[in-house]
């Protein structure tokens, strides 16, 4: 058997997918084209790319030969279209066999390959405290300065509102966040909650332009640092309080207003009870809550791919509109608007996207080149997501009955 040798690999994968809209280029310059048009290449950088697929087949083991560079792409975006409008052949026992057979001798006697470093195994109870502060700190503990390279500077991470005449991300996020202020009928002194605060967007916003006194509460100590820093240098650090910790730790406080912006979707299916319950227990009565998270729209549309578990949102699971109303109505709450945002956060990630390309020097100094692969893809299929219509972003109004 020839060492690392493509052979039976191209043949194999030319015989069982014969419509492939799609090119794909080996390491050792053999090439399978499209089998009609044009289509995105998929560079197959070395052997390893295999070993991947022989030890996770699917979507996690390209997903690590995509994030270690051993599969290169010539073109994310036209890859997410191909992959969301693309239907491969059904392939049977025999089928996969052979594709994995092709695979062993394509990658030849060599070690198994590591895990990129990028990658999180969650370990322990999911949604557990302990847990979620590890899922949070893998996906935000990477570094302020990477994430300002493309939030910008209200480090503002959630969707933007454009769709009332914003021409620029910074005045589509001063647009959301006084929208948020004002369906929460914000006034001079009220004491607010944020729930998952991030760097601390809207409790600046709160404080400087209404008055608010606002507690903000992250799992993340290099935001908490970097929104504290921020509160002091905007001069409201005496009315902005900035805590690490979990939502379910908050007790014996009351508030006027909660702003939970893009927390829900991290809460998970046997905690979104637990969650209004607590937030309704922090409120005063007749105090007003809005609720802004990502939802599913489809129900037969798994939680979460194996690949977005391990490098993006781990344990991350947005739940329908519909749950999340009823666990809050079974707090006590009353909905009094709900609005959808989808094709605003579209294009908040167009210009996150952009801005991230833009800058992917820096960003690769900033948080290495595996970490910079797996948001420049994310950043992309999270898009495509709410394009698709499999995910919305909505806001609920809600207040204490």
């Amino acid at each position: 058997m020839p060492f690392a040798s493509t052979a039976k690999l191209r043949q194999e994968i030319e015989g069982r997918i014969p419509k492939r809209p799609f090119a794909i280029e080996f390491w050792d310059g053999t090439r399978l084209p499209p089998t009609g048009g044009d289509g995105p290449t998929f560079y197959v950088r070395s052997p390893r790319a295999a070993a991947h697929a022989l030890r996770a087949p699917g979507q996690l083991g390209l997903g690590r030969a995509y994030v270690s560079g051993d599969i290169e792409v010539d073109d994310i975006d036209s890859v997410i279209e191909l992959l969301d409008g693309w239907q491969p052949p059904t392939l049977d026992g025999t089928d996969k066999r052979a594709l994995l057979l092709g695979a062993v001798r394509a990658a030849g006697l060599i070690k198994p390959p590591p895990r990129p470093r990028a990658e999180l195994r969650p370990s322990g109870r999911r949604h557990s405290k302990e847990r979620d502060a590890r899922a949070v700190r893998h996906h935000y503990d990477v570094s302020n300065e990477f994430f300002e390279l493309f939030l910008g500077p209200t480090m503002v991470y959630s969707c933007a509102i454009f769709s009332r005449g914003a021409t620029t991300l910074e005045e589509a996020q001063e647009e959301k966040l006084e929208t948020v202020a004002r369906k929460l009928e914000l006034k001079e002194g009220d004491r607010v909650l944020d729930v998952g605060c991030g760097w601390g967007g809207f409790p600046l916003w709160a404080a400087t332009k209404h008055g608010a006194r606002v507690v903000g509460i992250t799992l993340s100590p290099p935001q908490a640092e970097k929104a504290r820093q921020r509160a002091d240098e905007a001069g409201v650090a005496d009315r902005v309080d900035i805590r690490v910790m979990d939502y379910r730790d908050l007790a014996g406080e009351r508030f006027d207003a909660i702003a939970s912006i893009g927390m829900v979707e991290h809460v998970g299916a046997s905690q979104i009870d637990v969650y209004a319950h607590t937030l309704a227990g922090l409120l005063e009565s007749g105090g007003r809550l809005l609720n802004h998270g990502i939802t599913r729209l489809r129900y037969e549309d798994a939680e979460a791919g194996a690949f977005s578990e391990r490098y993006v949102f781990p344990d991350a699971a947005p739940l329908h509109l519909s749950r999340n109303l009823m666990a809050l109505e079974r707090a006590g709450f009353v909905t009094h608007h709900v609005e959808d945002f989808a094709p605003d956060y579209a294009e908040t990630l167009r210009h996150w996207a952009q801005r991230l390309d833009d800058n992917l020097d820096e960003a690769i100094r900033l948080a290495g080149p595996e970490r910079v692969r797996v948001w420049r893809l994310y950043l992309r299929a999270a898009r495509n997501g709410f394009l698709s219509g499999f995910t919305s972003i909505y806001q609920a109004r809600c207040s204490l009955g």
